[in-house]
């Protein structure tokens, strides 16, 4: 017919396997996904009502969101493409991961299935699943733009880095945040967190990290992390002590707290942090990786580069207090 489109057979078939795969994925995870309403309470009395997504994580009642969707808020309610409206309450959040866990009244939900972050490649489908502006179950899709990405965060507990953040193009819109980002398999590999830019979407990712951290949230309703006591930024390493360590940068101590664990150990400001019980550090997030609950009250050993000259000493990170 005059004036339609005709593609040829591989372009066609191609056009119909994408389309298939968005909407097999729109429909099988439409069930999974949650629109929050949560109630805030002001400083001066009032309620706030504020938005976003989740999705379903485990059948008798447990959702994922971004911590910062319930930031203030001890509950609210979250409704379903079924009709369902129910009442949720906060069971964890971990502002400097940027992840929540929380619970419905009601059990027999469809949960979805988690995938694997670390399998993705740039260039590959994904679907963005959520509630831009309140509208339910709304679907963009594009592909994964970029991977390792850095997300800063900061919580009352100190800022934070989340690693191999996932940046998509998929549109991502006020409300998304919390909601399911998947891949062409259905499984969600990551927790849309942030816009980073027109065409740029940003995704907490799903591994073997963060499966961590949700579990921790799920059991004990907080993140148990390590405390050094330092702030710092990545430098390079003058010549001679590069040779002499085997590596090119390191963390310059720019303030130790006084009576932590490194001001204990008897770290300076201007020394360089060049290990960490035996693993290498180039940056902050090599040291954050690190300061996980297993290092709370061990004796680890610190390379350090004092004066030109590599030095040892012991340091026994403490909990990150609230």
């Amino acid at each position: 017919m005059a004036g339609e489109a005709v593609f040829p057979p591989a372009d066609a078939e191609a056009l119909d396997a994408y389309s298939r795969v968005v909407t097999t994925v729109a429909r099988d995870l439409a069930p999974s996904v949650a629109n929050l309403r949560v109630r805030t309470r002001m400083r001066r009395g009032g309620i706030a009502v504020g938005g976003g997504s989740a999705f379903v994580l485990a059948a008798d009642g447990y959702l994922v969101t971004s911590a910062h969707v319930v930031e203030g808020g001890g509950g609210g309610r979250a409704s379903f493409v079924d009709g369902r409206d129910l009442r949720f309450t906060v069971v964890g959040a971990d502002a400097l991961s940027d992840l929540a866990v929380l619970r419905t009244e009601a059990g027999e939900l469809a949960p979805a299935r988690l995938g694997d972050a670390e399998a993705l490649q740039v260039g590959q489908l994904v679907v963005a699943i959520g509630n831009p502006h309140g509208y339910a179950g709304s679907v963009t899709a594009g592909v994964v733009s970029a991977l390792g990405r850095s997300l800063p965060t900061r919580g009352s507990r100190g800022a934070g880095v989340v690693e191999n953040v996932i940046q998509t193009d998929a549109a991502l819109n006020p409300g998304n945040s919390g909601g399911a980002l998947v891949d062409g398999r259905g499984c969600v590999v990551g927790v849309n967190t942030a816009v980073a830019g027109i065409g740029l979407g940003l995704a907490v990712p799903i591994n073997a990290a963060t499966r961590r951290i949700i579990g921790a949230l799920m059991q004990d309703g907080r993140v148990r992390r390590a405390y050094l006591g330092i702030a710092g930024g990545s430098r390079p390493l003058p010549p001679r002590a590069a040779g002499r360590v085997g590596r090119d940068r390191a963390i310059e101590v720019v303030e130790v707290v006084p009576g932590s664990p490194a001001d204990r150990a008897g770290l300076r400001p201007e020394d360089l942090i060049v290990g960490l019980g035996g693993t290498p550090l180039r940056g902050v997030g090599d040291l954050q990786r690190l300061m996980t609950a297993e290092a709370i009250g061990r004796e680890l050993e610190l390379e350090v580069v004092r004066e030109g000259e590599l030095r040892r000493l012991t340091a026994v990170p403490t909990e990150l207090s609230d």
